[in-house]
């Protein structure tokens, strides 16, 4: 291990005694989420290091966090500190971004399916936008006229059709992704370019590959095609009329140990082998890193409220299941977590003399398939020790999977670098009262007046 992920696993350590001992965890809060701002700050720098590297001094680069891996206001506002801004898509993720304080030049509307009143109000405020097909140009251009000075940078999204990785869900260019114009199919290169002739307004190119489980060389060959048709276009239309690249994000995470690979600066080298002109100074670069920012610096701590056994085989039913991890349950193969051990008190719990036992880690929601990890080698659990699902400070805390009715647990950051560890709210834990409100409550009468 390195140095760096030693210190990583010590604060870790520190945070989860921590948070016992000062009440976070209990038997009436039996599951918590936990981000070390000190690995969130190093992320952070980490990426910026990364393409400071490699771009010709003085090249604007925006890097626009993907706020739907972590929607919590208080984590876009220490991105935000750490000079990131944020990639958004949907008006719920705007208003989030906006509430963090992010201004408008620091942030880029994504969706494949934007209203109107979305596009009109990302003008209105300024924000960059990427038009994911020719119906939404339309719209975009119905709404700009005939001026050649929008009020934000425009651009289009394009599918460079280079394959996908070992995850379908993850990978965006497959050749029937429905993501961006298709360019590989017929006619539509002619048509992208002609886009462009036609709309002086427009000045952006858009690609991202995919991300968890893509590998770098795929993603970094979706970028050549981008960047390839950039000049392209600038060729026909005969000036730099495209003068920003956005090329999306997806650096996968490694979630088999505490290594953090692979990492911002092999990208980035990788990308300047492959695709050289990026760098030249030519063309404003924007990235959406997301996951790969968040993901180490997460933990999910979750009481065990029950040992039992089934089959021979021991089960520890614990507070974390697919209302956390909800993309782990059902798709395991492609989401492994690592699982660890803590005693009552938040200390790591050792085997002992048996050393470990194999066991179900199983969650708190009313179906059998609610395992987080299943015939895990790990010191056997008993009532009252608490586990800890690492690798979790994206997706994981603010994708909530409402199954059951099961509250949202409280979020909190914590800085163990110091003499004693420090927590600050992220995020309050739901209540019961919060929850019948968001169930309709307020219309319980509604359906039986209807006749």
């Amino acid at each position: 291990m390195t140095s760096k992920t030693v210190a990583m696993a010590a604060r870790r350590e520190r945070a989860v005694r921590a948070a016992v001992e000062q009440g976070l965890l209990g038997p009436d809060r039996p599951v918590v989420g936990l981000l070390d701002v000190a690995g969130i700050r190093a992320a952070a720098a980490e990426l910026r290091a990364a393409f400071e590297d490699v771009v010709t001094p003085g090249t604007p680069v925006l890097h626009a966090f993907a706020v739907k891996a972590a929607a919590l206001v208080p984590v876009l506002r220490l991105l935000a500190d750490e000079g990131l801004g944020c990639e958004v898509a949907s008006p719920g993720e705007l208003a989030l971004a906006r509430a963090a304080g992010v201004t408008p030049d620091r942030i880029v509307l994504d969706s494949p399916a934007k209203t109107p009143a979305e596009l009109c109000e990302a003008l209105d405020l300024g924000i960059a936008v990427n038009a994911d097909n020719p119906q939404e140009l339309d719209r975009l251009g119905a709404l700009v006229g005939d001026s050649a000075d929008p009020p934000a940078p425009l651009g289009l999204r394009i599918n460079p059709q280079v394959g996908g990785g070992s995850i379908d869900a993850m990978s965006t260019a497959t050749a029937t992704s429905k993501f961006g114009v298709a360019l590989q199919d017929p006619g539509a290169r002619e048509w992208v370019v002609r886009a462009f002739a036609e709309r002086p307004w427009l000045t952006r190119l858009h690609a991202h590959v995919g991300s968890q489980g893509c590998p770098l060389e795929l993603m970094a060959a979706g970028i050549r095609v981008a960047y390839e048709l950039a000049e392209e276009i600038n060729g026909a239309v005969g000036r730099r009329q495209i003068d920003a690249l956005d090329i999306g994000g997806g650096l996968p995470v490694n979630f088999a140990s505490d290594e953090i690979t692979p990492s911002y600066r092999e990208y980035a080298q990788l990308l300047r082998t492959t695709v050289p002109g990026l760098f030249d100074g030519r063309y404003k670069l924007v990235t959406e890193f997301g996951r790969s920012l968040l993901a180490k610096s997460g933990l999910v701590l979750a009481r065990v409220e029950y040992a039992k056994s089934a089959g021979g085989r021991p089960i520890a039913v614990t507070h974390a299941g697919a209302q956390l991890a909800t993309r782990t349950v059902f798709a395991p193969e492609a989401w492994p977590l690592r699982v660890t051990a803590y005693d009552p008190e938040g200390r790591p719990k050792t085997g002992g003399s048996d050393g470990q036992v194999p066991q179900d880690i199983a969650g708190p929601c009313c179906f059998a398939g609610d395992l987080v990890a299943r015939d895990r080698p790990l010191p056997e659990l008993a009532a009252g020790d608490l586990v800890g699902l690492l690798d979790t400070g994206a997706y994981y805390f603010s994708n909530h999977f409402a199954y059951n009715s099961l509250p949202r647990p409280g979020v909190y950051g914590f800085d163990a670098t110091g003499d004693e560890v420090r927590f600050a709210t992220v995020r309050e834990p739901q209540t019961v009262d919060e929850i019948v409100v968001e169930s309709g409550a307020a219309h319980a009468l509604g359906l039986s007046r209807l006749r």
